[in-house]
């Protein structure tokens, strides 16, 4: 494979493309093979583009196409085209020349590329990325943060200081990937800076960057510091938008190896015919990229003229040029600009002709599109605006065509959407910019951008389309309801500490909520969808509010004045059905975020009653809760969504010290609602332990025989170790189980029911404060409990190798501690009672000791407080909460903050926002 070194031509004039760079290759023994590689060397790109160093035993002037899977002999150059290909291996000799590369390697699309060169980083390690990228980009990194165990981070890269942070001592960045320019928002990053600070506090990290929106033409940042430069080859290498393809390219053979086995391992090389058409189209980007640019430039300097703000860094004020121009040599074919309107946005975009609607540039053809509703439409809204990707961004991808017509096309669309109008002021004595840049008939009226699009108090036409929709659903005509700024809230997670298993049979199960935690925030939105964010999960999804089926709203909430008060009702089979299917139409079928979406979007519905009641908002929740460990992490979500819809529909106002019984009762029953949703039958306990917090005892009616929840109002607090094993369980299989063996061996099995309602009995005096003893005393009985009831459970066969390693890894010297599983058992978590004077050094080696055993503790405690809300009544202008800390956060939603912290630092966030009121 050819590798060329690159310098570029000192002579080369400045404002020059990448057609007059120059590549020198190594020198050798002269050979007709180094006259041909010293005669390329003097190549300019243009030159080299067009010129492939065909090897065919036939002389082919043109590449041939090799469409065979297979290749006879043995030990032969080729066997198996999944490895290599003639047709595919004289692309990427090409592309290495055009690149200054080591070797590229040219795969079946953009996105393979990067999913190939994100494989190199393993689990606990650091991406830095970009804030604005590609759509796609932050789709596969969202998922490699949520299953992959990578910490992925966004920053604006357009400030290499930012990076500063992150490269601390002991950082473990491996990874920082930047597109510069960026899509779509055109910003301008540093890559030769950038590079050169990451390589000195991160020796061994990779620079990696997506060179899509310039391609090796006009950049090259393998030259500037890169060590992995990819393409999306559909884009300007190909030119046409007639073959899907990828290119890497790298720096040097230490990045080539593992790039080399992943592709050949995956299979996920480029096919021969589109190999074909890749290597055909770059012969010609150095003359379709300098027309696009020329006219690009030309729409740049027409819309900047009319006043709208530009991102195209060819423009002379672009914040950025100088540093632009520094590393590339030419401002590239794509720009966009902003409306500050959504629907005029929508109008000039659908009023286009010669402008096609669609994703992707770089084709011959000139593309128009918006990249919030397309390309970059898998980022969530909240997180676009959070990034300052505005919903109203129109993209233009300029092409071949005569720029005059492309002009003409867009300047109609931007006329009859009422985005510009004539100036009847305009005279030829006094013309504008607009006039320097176009030759325009001195007698025709000059254009500015309209300051408005309507006059004051008439209803534009589309308003009165969409009122009219509303009104045939049978929806108000008014405004959509607000809410009246950020309603924060959480809940707590609880454990069983006594009657697992028992409590199906009518044992009574003493349950206690811990500090550890649900946090969610319902932040306000203006584009008539309602949202869900739950990093924990990987969900993001937004829908518009009028596609929510409300036809199928039960009768007696659509009727009802006052349906926020009917949470004790059964849930709605046809209404619960079609929108588990709204939400797998999102590609959500993971049971977890499958039920975290419905739940949401139920109470969502059944709380507002009807449409005309709905809001605009995002919801988003973390949790430090251990997920699905049975931990009560389902229950304090359903906590957080009833608690946040309620208050935010006033039906239960923020209090000012605590939540009266009756917004307690109201706020538990549509949590149960929501723990309907998401588990089908279940008993009451884990919402309402977090809801009201503390302690309950709580008894199944069975037979006849009444059962009720008791709260244990004298319950103090209690150090516990609580230990996810990681391992899933199967709760209704271990629940038959125990029924089968009451079958087999009911004797036995009555006995261990028996013991385990005497040790509850017990537990609910101490608890409860009905048998009054010192703390000391506590601690030992509930240890003793603890202990007892554990060998009952191992005795009902719901115990698992996991927890009982943990029983005892804990219970032996020096420890000595009760440990018992929790919930279901069969893997989940264990709980582990800590002393008050228990010795913090050997818990801290506790601790150590089972991770090293592959599992998760958490230090916690027993009987923390219930559902809480943020009581903060400084606000912005816009009605959010003003963050606390010294400029920062002062006006941004305080869901940022928690998207932000991670689970780890969730607990954190929440303490230092304000004051907080619980039930």
């Amino acid at each position: 494979m050819f590798r060329p070194q690159y310098n570029e031509d000192p002579s080369s004039p400045t404002e020059s493309s990448l057609a007059t760079s120059i590549f020198e290759s190594p020198s050798h023994s002269v050979s007709d093979a180094d006259k041909r590689a010293a005669q390329i060397a003097k190549w300019r790109f243009s030159t080299l583009a067009a010129n492939v160093d065909t090897k065919d035993q036939y002389g082919a002037s043109s590449t041939p196409i090799y469409q065979t899977a297979t290749f006879k002999g043995v030990n032969g150059e080729y066997d198996y085209t999944r490895s290599g290909n003639p047709t595919r291996g004289g692309l990427e000799s090409h592309l290495a020349r055009l690149y200054g590369a080591y070797s590229a390697f040219a795969l079946s699309t953009g996105m393979t590329c990067l999913d190939m060169i994100l494989r190199l980083v393993k689990p606990g390690e650091t991406v830095l990325a970009g804030d604005d990228i590609y759509g796609g980009t932050n789709r596969l990194l969202t998922y490699l943060s949520t299953h992959g165990g990578v910490d992925v981070r966004h920053l604006d890269t357009t400030r290499p200081e930012l990076l500063l942070p992150h490269l601390g001592g002991g950082n473990k960045v491996t990874m920082v990937l930047l597109e510069s320019p960026t899509n779509p928002l055109l910003k301008i990053a540093d890559l030769g800076e950038i590079a050169a600070l990451v390589k000195s506090r991160a020796p061994n990290a990779l620079i990696v960057v997506d060179n899509t929106m310039m391609s090796p033409y006009l950049q090259r940042p393998l030259h500037l510091g890169a060590d992995i430069v990819y393409d999306s080859g559909t884009k300007y290498l190909s030119g046409h938008h007639d073959v899907m393809a990828g290119v890497i390219a790298v720096k040097d053979e230490a990045v080539h190896k593992p790039i080399a086995f992943m592709i050949n391992s995956v299979g996920s090389g480029l096919a021969p015919f589109d190999s074909f058409l890749l290597l055909r189209g770059v012969k010609t980007i150095s003359l379709r990229m300098d027309r696009q640019m020329a006219t690009a430039q030309l729409v740049a300097d027409y819309l900047d003229a009319l006043g709208f703000l530009v991102h195209y860094p060819g423009l002379k004020h672009h914040p950025k040029r100088d540093v632009h121009y520094k590393q590339a040599t030419g401002a590239g074919a794509v720009l966009s600009f902003v409306t500050d309107d959504k629907a005029l946005s929508e109008r000039i975009v659908g009023g286009t002709r010669l402008w096609g609607i669609s994703v992707s540039f770089g084709a011959v053809n000139s593309l128009i599109s918006m990249p919030c509703m397309m390309s970059h439409a898998s980022i969530s809204a909240a997180v676009r605006a959070e990034r300052g990707l505005p919903e109203n961004l129109i993209r233009l991808c300029v092409g071949i065509e005569d720029p005059r017509d492309l002009i003409d096309d867009l300047e109609a669309a931007l006329l009859s959407s009422g985005a510009i109008i004539h100036n009847l002021s305009y005279s030829p004595q006094n013309p504008t910019k607009v006039e320097a840049i176009f030759d325009t008939d001195p007698s025709k009226w000059i254009l500015e951008r309209a300051k408005a699009f309507r006059r004051p108090g008439e209803e534009s036409a589309m308003a009165r389309l969409v009122q009219g929709v509303k009104r045939s659903l049978g929806m108000s005509a008014t405004e959509r309801k607000k809410v009246e700024g950020e309603v924060v809230v959480s809940a707590p997670g609880k454990v069983i500490l006594f009657g697992e298993h028992a409590v199906v049979h009518g044992v009574t199960a003493i349950a206690t909520s811990v500090n550890l935690r649900c946090y969610a925030a319902l932040t306000p939105r203006s584009d008539d969808k309602v949202a869900l964010e739950v990093p924990d999960l990987g969900l993001e999804m937004a829908w518009d509010i009028d596609s929510l089926p409300w036809h199928l709203l039960p009768i007696q909430v659509e009727q009802s004045g006052s349906s926020r008060r009917l949470a004790d009702k059964d849930l709605d089979a046809p209404l619960l059905e079609a929108l588990e299917e709204v939400v797998k139409a999102g590609n959500v079928n993971v049971k977890s975020a499958l039920g975290a979406a419905v739940a949401w979007l139920y109470l969502y519905m059944t709380i507002a009653g009807s449409e005309a009641e709905a809001f605009s908002a995002t919801f988003t929740a973390s949790s430090n809760l251990p997920i699905s460990a049975g931990l009560g992490s389902s229950a304090a979500y359903s906590t957080c969504i009833a608690s946040a819809l309620l208050i935010a529909h006033q039906s239960v106002p923020t209090p000012s010290s605590s939540f009266t019984a009756e917004e307690t009762n109201l706020i538990d029953g549509w949590a149960f609602l929501s723990e309907k949703v998401l588990h089908g039958n279940p008993s009451g306990i884990d919402n309402a332990v977090s809801v009201r917090g503390g302690a309950v005892a709580f008894t199944r009616a069975i037979g006849g025989r009444a059962g009720g929840l008791e709260m244990l109002s004298g319950f103090e607090s209690v150090r516990l170790l609580l230990t996810n094993t990681l391992v899933g369980r199967d709760t209704k299989t271990l629940v038959a189980g125990v029924g089968k063996l009451r079958e087999e061996e009911p004797e036995m099995v009555e006995g261990v029911m028996r013991s385990i309602q005497a040790i509850s009995d017990e537990a609910r005096g101490l608890l409860g404060a009905g048998e009054v003893l010192d703390r000391q005393r506590l601690i030992e009985r509930l240890e003793a409990l603890i202990k007892e009831n554990h060998s009952h459970l191992v005795t009902l066969r719901v115990s698992h190798p996991s927890l009982e390693t943990i029983v005892a890894a804990t219970s032996r010297s020096p420890y000595n501690l009760s440990t018992k599983l929790t919930g279901a058992g069969g893997g989940g978590c264990a709980v582990t009672l800590i002393p008050d004077d228990f010795d913090q050094a050997s818990l801290e080696e506790l601790i150590e000791v089972l991770r090293r055993d592959g599992f998760e503790p958490h230090l916690t405690s027993l009987g923390g407080k219930g559902a809480g809300v943020l009581r903060n009544e400084e606000k912005d202008g816009a009605g959010r909460v003003v963050g606390k800390g010294e400029d920062e956060g002062v006006g941004m939603p305080l869901r940022a903050g928690l998207r932000g912290v991670g689970r780890e630092g969730v607990g954190k966030w929440a303490e230092g926002l304000g004051e907080w009121v619980f039930t």
